[in-house]
């Protein structure tokens, strides 16, 4: 909701009253000024609008996450880094079901920033090599398959992965072709 230099300067704010009221001996409302302060420094580093789109995600209201992500106008300058890189992983995962090339920079972009959890950045991989599946890409695909498996260091997507490396495998065998190939003399052998 607040820009990223206004939370600081709330921030600074609030720090400066709690000071004054310690100094006052009013102790509990600088305790109070000090967790207002907590609050936002947290806001600073994890976005409210980023958090309030990931409950959303998890009760699969995708209309919901995108509302709420549409809220944040300027995301490179309401965001810190890892913020943009969250912001640009969830459109990904939105718009994954629909556009796939849409999709694609979306996590590249998430890549390219950096995503503070391991799993998070597994999940990117996970999905931009399912992307390179599907644009015929086997070595990327591979690739990104085995960056995502060094990163999900708890197995949560073990089982994501071993699909993914089974349908390269099936996409990989050449198709045989019966009939209409051996007729007439040659018959078989």
């Amino acid at each position: 909701m607040f820009n990223k230099n206004i939370k600081l300067a709330l921030t600074v704010l609030s720090m400066g009253t709690a000071v004054w009221q310690f100094i006052e001996e009013n102790i509990g409302n600088g305790i109070m000024y000090v967790l207002l302060a907590v609050v936002f420094v947290f806001l600073y580093f994890k976005n409210e609008m980023i958090l309030l789109a990931f409950l959303r995600l998890r009760k699969q209201d995708f209309p919901g996450a995108k509302r709420w992500l549409d809220r944040i106008p300027n995301p490179k300058g309401a965001l810190v880094k890892k913020q943009q890189g969250y912001y640009n992983y969830l459109n990904g995962l939105m718009v994954s079901q629909t556009n796939m090339n849409e999709a694609y920079t979306y996590f590249k972009k998430a890549e390219k920033l950096g995503l503070s959890m391991t799993a998070d950045m597994a999940m990117v991989k996970l999905n931009l090599a399912g992307i390179a599946m599907t644009k015929n890409r086997k070595r990327d695909a591979e690739l990104l398959l085995s960056e995502a498996k060094k990163l999900d260091k708890h197995n949560m997507l073990d089982d994501q992965i071993k699909m993914m490396k089974q349908q390269m495998k099936r996409a990989g065998i050449p198709r045989q072709q019966y009939g209409g190939g051996r007729s007439g003399r040659h018959g078989r052998r």
